[in-house]
């Protein structure tokens, strides 16, 4: 589908070729679009089309198109007729509510770990760690979203509930990381990136006030990262 110079579509920076987590193409461009919206590379009340989208891919558009559909069934995206598909707006409210129903979870789950987490584990999730540093280090936005959410869910499953893993996965996936950009752009990121280390050191070290404190900590700066003004807490 032909997109006019000046389309949002335009702008977009370019999207990493898929790797090999997933089963499908599908379900990787859904995991890459997904990083994409929650990073604010795809912007709220825009319209992208299928084709354009998958030439950033490398991909054909069929999956692409598959993948936009399955968002939209997760209420991210809205279907636009002949055109494409608009990215949905999230309001100051709903991103206050996710954070609250995120640390009500994830700040009592996380720090049990250091009591119940294996250890061999708990270090497993060290690459993903770095990845996340990388990312930062590199400014790429959407390697930074894909590696932190492996890591945090990652680090969620090892507490054994996998339907708290997908209210949490849900969660993430209706957040939006508007800051990002202004972090990379000012040099700011790497320090919240680093901050996954400093949480896997603590919970190795069995340290559970430690961990209790850097997750609150790191959670603020996630409501920080999702104001537009990427100013974290």
């Amino acid at each position: 589908m032909a997109q006019a110079q000046n389309s949002p579509d335009a702008n977009l920076p370019a999207l990493p070729r898929l790797g090999g987590r997933r089963s499908s193409y599908r379900e990787r461009v859904a995991d890459a679009l997904r990083a994409a919206l929650i990073a604010g590379e795809l912007r709220p009340g825009e319209v992208y089309s299928a084709p354009s989208l998958a030439a950033r891919f490398g991909v054909s558009a069929t999956p692409v198109r598959e993948a936009m559909l399955d968002l939209a069934k997760e209420g991210l995206v809205d279907t636009v007729p002949n055109k494409g598909f608009r990215v949905t707006a999230v309001s100051d409210q709903q991103l206050d509510e996710y954070t609250h129903i995120r640390a009500l979870i994830e700040i009592p789950t996380v720090a049990g770990l250091a009591r119940t987490g294996d250890r061999v584990s708990l270090e497993a999730l060290r690459p993903a760690a770095r990845e996340i540093v990388t990312a930062a280090v590199a400014g790429d936005l959407i390697a930074y979203v894909e590696a932190d959410t492996r890591f945090h869910l990652g680090l969620l499953a090892l507490a054994g509930n996998a339907h708290l893993v997908e209210v949490i996965a849900d969660l993430r996936g209706r957040s939006r990381l508007y800051g990002l950009t202004a972090l990379v752009q000012a040099g700011r990121l790497l320090a919240s990136a680093e901050e996954h280390l400093e949480l896997l050191d603590a919970l190795l070290e069995r340290n559970e006030q430690a961990v209790r404190e850097i997750m609150t900590r790191h959670l603020g700066h996630v409501r920080g990262l999702w104001a537009a003004g990427g100013d974290p807490a």
